[in-house]
């Protein structure tokens, strides 16, 4: 009798953990739960489960749970070993306001105790926190290493005994800019209900919340608005500009970059996931240049975790790097191969052997965490559900499309940003037994979707310019031409679904998509990519080779020229020129850190292009 009460013990739990598994996208193949609930990779009979990170850190842990004191503050960071290095803001005082670091104090069993009167007494208070009744304090977090895991901020008021009050960790940012609206958001360390006033209206959340979003409207084109973002007893004022009016041919600057992953070289080159030295000084190379927006396509942190909030973290500390001209200038963000985030099958010897993008897919992909932690338009395709190699049409088979695909436009330019890493399975190109998307194809929906917008935006009167920026070079020159839009000229490489290879090989897609640029429109400027950390451009002409040799397939017609302009040298460790087809076409390849700035003028372009770092300029190019 015990062993069969047992058995129904045993069977019951099973069935319930079973039970609570998410349901496997038919798109995968080879993919199962075990009787334990755990996902596995089944290959030649031989079970590689997916492993998760041990230990990962989380925003949650790093805000570091503050606690008021009769001195201060006191944090608690869990396990975590290293230093805290802190300051006062000056909010109000500057217009990029950031930490004026003071002491560095290590932490002990995880925790810290500030005795913020001895610190910032006369004549060390310079934000006069006294009279104001309260202060924000930015921290630093590093680990024993002295890497820089985080940039924090807690709130106090009174001179104590103090109390913890809600802070403004993310933002405020500027994004989606029109001739008439803007929206602008933030995070706040604790619930809070918080309001916007700008143009004479204000904007209140509806309820206490952490994740503030005000859609603003009724603005007039080409006009600068301040605007006071009110949280707690607390505020902060920046302002905006408009887009030009629809049709003015007003002249304008905007930027380009991509990859910005931590580098060597220690310091602020590598906060966790991110170069942080090379993107502020990026940004604020551009709000000296008066840019009215940043384009960014991918590669803006170390990335390839299977932990959603790690990734968090990393996403945060980029942020915060551009935070203070955020503030004022939106940047547009796209995704690249290093915001994957999935299930890493590892075999018994920690090896290894596959890597597919997370599921569900509405909460655990790359794809939507990437459209929880930005604020892009929402004009895109839906996804590559209903394709003709869909599994399964009754039920989600493929990632959101959601604010990862769109466009959008600035006066007489448009901008159409692609994810040439959607569905990204980072294994795919050597292990295709999983399915998933392959590193530099643009799918079918999507490539759909870009015939339809650019038609579109031909008719469009007001639309003179057309950049098409996806993360992946269709021509790569340093670092990428075993992958890319290129596989060292291999177009078997393709993605995988439910087992079975699409039709259209990389080289195939590549020329579908080049041929969508170049004879389905007159106004597509050119590419705009990443990938490579370099700068480099080149003009794809008729004269130019871009096939290998003895290419079997059909070949694409060069019925006017185009651009492909590369600029992933925003941070990420470098990588020099290869010897390719197109090699005598490159011009100005360069690894200097790079912005891209592009001069608009009515029916002229200019692009120049400086190094962040030390303010020369690297390049001079007239596009139009």
């Amino acid at each position: 009798m015990n062993k069969i009460i047992t058995s129904v013990i045993a069977l019951f739990f099973t069935t319930a953990a079973i039970a609570q598994q998410p349901h496997i996208p038919a798109s995968y193949s080879n993919l199962s739960f075990d009787a334990n609930g755990k996902l596995y990779f089944e290959q030649k009979g031989e079970k590689h489960f997916a492993e998760n990170l041990k230990n990962p850190l989380t925003v949650e842990q790093l805000v570091g749970k503050p606690e008021a004191t009769e001195n201060g503050v006191q944090m608690d960071f869990g396990a975590l070993k290293g230093t805290v290095t802190y300051g006062l803001i000056p909010y109000g005082k500057a217009p990029h306001p950031l930490p004026v670091y003071r002491k560095t104090i290590k932490i002990n069993n995880g925790k810290i105790a500030l005795n913020l009167k001895d610190d910032f007494k006369y004549p060390f208070d310079f934000v006069d926190w006294k009279e104001n009744g309260y202060l924000n304090l930015g921290y630093r977090v590093a680990d024993e290493q002295g890497m820089l895991l985080f940039d924090g901020i807690v709130a106090l008021k009174g001179e104590g005994p103090f109390k913890v009050i809600p802070a403004i960790y993310e933002g405020p940012f500027v994004n989606m800019v029109t001739d008439n609206s803007a929206v602008i958001w933030c995070r706040t360390t604790h619930p809070v209900k918080a309001e916007i006033e700008i143009n004479g209206r204000i904007y209140k959340d509806g309820q206490e919340t952490t994740h503030h979003r005000w859609n603003i409207d009724g603005l007039i084109p080409g006009t600068k608005y301040n605007y006071k973002v009110s949280y707690g007893i607390q505020s902060q004022t920046y302002h905006l500009k408009t887009t030009p009016q629809k049709g003015s041919r007003e002249a304008f600057v905007f930027g380009y970059a991509s990859d910005s992953r931590h580098a060597t070289g220690g310091g602020e080159r590598k906060i966790l996931g991110a170069n942080a030295y090379i993107m502020k000084k990026m940004a604020a190379l551009a709000h000296m240049k008066e840019a009215g927006f940043i384009q960014f396509t991918g590669d803006m942190i170390n990335g390839y975790l299977d932990s959603k909030e790690q990734q968090r973290v990393e996403y945060s500390n980029w942020k915060k790097s551009i935070e203070p001209f955020w503030h004022y200038m939106p940047f547009y963000i796209g995704m690249g191969n290093h915001e994957a985030l999935g299930y890493i099958f590892k075999d018994e010897n920690g090896k290894q052997q596959a890597f597919v993008d997370a599921f569900p897919y509405e909460t655990q992909s790359a794809e939507a965490l990437f459209a929880e932690e930005f604020v892009n338009p929402e004009n895109g395709p839906q996804s590559e559900d209903n394709n003709k190699y869909d599994p399964d049409p009754k039920n989600i088979d493929f990632p959101s499309y959601k604010e990862n695909v769109f466009y959008y436009t600035y006066g007489n330019v448009a901008m159409i940003v692609l994810n040439s890493n959607y569905w990204y399975a980072p294994s795919i190109a050597t292990q295709t037994a999983t399915s998933g998307g392959l590193h530099g194809y643009i799918m079918d929906n999507q490539l759909q979707w870009l015939r339809e917008t650019l038609k579109r935006l031909e008719k469009d009167k007001n639309i003179d310019h057309i950049f098409v920026t996806q993360h992946t070079p269709a021509f790569p020159n340093g670092g990428h031409s075993k992958d890319d839009m290129w596989y060292s000229g291999n177009n078997d490489k393709r993605p995988y679904i439910a087992g079975k290879p699409v039709d259209k090989g990389i080289i195939e897609r590549r020329d579908e998509y080049l041929n969508i640029l170049i004879n389905e429109s007159k106004k597509v400027v050119g590419m705009l990519t990443g990938d490579e950390h370099n700068y480099n451009w080149l003009k794809l002409t008729q004269d130019m080779p871009i096939y290998p040799e003895n290419y079997p397939h059909k070949k694409l017609n060069v019925s006017r020229s185009i651009y492909q302009i590369n600029n992933g040298a925003a941070g990420a460790p470098y990588y020099g020129q290869e010897i390719l087809p197109w090699s005598k076409h490159t011009q100005s390849f360069s690894v200097e850190n790079a912005l891209c700035l592009f001069y608009v003028e009515g029916k002229k372009i200019t692009m120049k292009v400086f190094n962040p770092d030390t303010l020369n300029q690297i390049d001079e190019v007239e596009l139009r």
